[in-house]
């Protein structure tokens, strides 16, 4: 091999490497959110009736931020996905048109032609369902938490 394709070979080596890195640590990103979620929502339950400042009860103060870091997730995931599909494929491919074989970019030729003979719910695609949905449930949580204090107030 020569020198030039032994440089740009080496390149993508360690391109490859990275994008991998950086797909594990979107994974684990991922992870923390979820456990995240997982405790703010056993602490609200715990908290339902204890109450914060004003007659607010807390459970409602835990709800605001299970709502925040749901949408933190989803911007993450939505950043990461984003950074992976582009920066990392397009480079990829660049580099693989120099080199004898384009796997990376044969794969996703080949994922794209799956996905397009058949609907695919794609982990990504889960992920952020479930982010949505746990967004939903301290929303609901929020607004639960809030009615008996109106209640209290008004009456």
């Amino acid at each position: 091999m020569s020198d030039d394709k032994e440089l740009i070979f080496q390149q993508y080596k360690l391109y490859s490497e990275q994008k991998e890195e950086f797909i594990s640590r979107s994974f684990m990103i991922n992870r923390f959110y979820l456990c995240l979620a997982i405790i703010l929502l056993v602490v609200f339950e715990l908290t339902r009736m204890s109450a914060f400042a004003y007659g607010v009860p807390l459970s409602a103060l835990i709800a605001v931020i299970g709502m925040f870091s749901t949408m933190l997730w989803w911007a993450n995931m939505d950043a990461y996905n984003m950074l992976i599909k582009v920066k990392f494929q397009k480079v990829l491919e660049q580099i693989e048109k120099q080199l004898p074989v384009q796997p990376y970019g044969d794969e996703y030729r080949g994922i794209k032609e799956f996905r397009e003979k058949k609907k695919m719910f794609l982990f990504s695609d889960m992920q952020k369902a479930l982010a949505v949905v746990m967004f939903l449930i301290f929303f609901v949580g929020f607004v639960d938490s809030l009615i008996p204090a109106i209640v209290a107030k008004l009456g």
